[in-house]
């Protein structure tokens, strides 16, 4: 617990750094004032937090400020981790447990499909590997797609991650049709009795319209095999996009149906409420989060760990 904490309080640390600069090191102990209070609302406004959260969590500090003048940092972020814990109930995607959509892998012979799906430049290939590699050390067997057959880039990018993580994967050339290469992963990872089938898409076409296409026509294919693939459909989300990344979820979910987030790059930005906004928009799991460049940053969503991380408040507290 304390050491998964650990890596969401790292992730999230130029959070919190703008948190506390803008706020003047409110949370660390100083008293609340009018002045504070401002800051503090400019702070959570630049971190993303959005219109409706920010408001949420500034009432609620301010009712706390009417009935306490001697109301310290300390206890506001308490209040505002509330918050926001609040607002995310029920965000946490779970891999594990009875009725986990991801909990019965290859129960019935097939696999179960995860197509992940997001534009260039969301870190989509390589939180494809680290996915693999997380359920294969949780010791489920997966095959990975390479359908990123448009960007020559992605397949040497997944190729070579799978090298490194000694990752079982079915790829072809440059310009390959997508759909062929998830039909052929699908009878591979049928064939050798694998738990997963991880297929990574593609992230841009000549148009919108020829991209959606492009993964209606994986969808049908693998559906020739199964009816139900794919299960998962998994948008990821650049979170240094802030606010802009809620549109690019919409388009998405009314185009194929997604069914959970992961947010990454969360630790090279200040902007690491935006997860906040997509969730109160499209009420779609949070799986996992990207939180740095090692295969083990990739980590499980924590509405806990989140709400205390961007607040700085240590696990236990509050």
């Amino acid at each position: 617990m304390i050491a998964l904490y650990k890596k969401f309080k790292e992730g999230f640390a130029k959070t919190v750094s703008e948190i506390a600069t803008k706020t003047r090191g409110l949370f660390g102990g100083r008293q609340i004032d009018a002045s504070s209070l401002e800051s503090l609302e400019e702070a959570l406004y630049t971190a993303d937090f959005g219109v409706e959260t920010t408001t949420e969590i500034l009432e609620e500090i301010k009712r706390a400020y009417g009935s306490e003048k001697e109301l310290r940092g300390g206890k506001a972020a308490e209040i505002g981790a509330a918050v926001l814990a609040r607002v995310l109930a029920g965000s946490e995607g779970s891999l594990d447990g009875p009725g986990s959509p991801l909990g019965t892998g290859g129960a019935d012979g097939k696999p179960v499909v995860i197509a992940m799906i997001g534009v260039n430049g969301s870190g989509k290939t390589t939180t494809s590997a680290k996915l693999a590699w997380k359920l294969k050390q949780e010791g489920r067997s997966v095959v990975l797609a390479a359908c990123d057959t448009f960007r020559a880039a992605a397949i040497e990018q997944l190729k070579s991650w799978a090298t490194r993580l000694e990752l079982e994967i079915v790829a072809s050339h440059t310009g390959a049709d997508a759909a062929a290469v998830a039909y052929d992963a699908w009878q591979a990872a049928k064939a050798r009795q694998r738990d997963y089938l991880i297929v990574d898409t593609a992230g841009r076409l000549h148009t919108k319209g020829n991209l959606m296409e492009e993964l209606a026509k994986i969808r049908r294919v693998l559906q020739k095999h199964d009816p139900e693939a794919p299960q998962h459909r998994w948008l990821v989300v650049d979170g240094s996009l802030g606010s802009n990344s809620i549109e690019q979820a919409k388009v998405f979910h009314q185009s194929f149906g997604l069914t959970g987030l992961v947010v990454t790059k969360l630790d090279g930005t200040s902007r690491g409420g935006a997860l906040v906004g997509i969730y109160r928009q499209l009420k779609i799991p949070i799986y996992f989060l990207g939180l740095g460049e090692q295969p083990e940053d990739l980590q499980p969503f924590s509405v806990e760990n989140y709400a205390k991380a961007v607040f700085g408040l240590n696990p236990g507290s509050g």
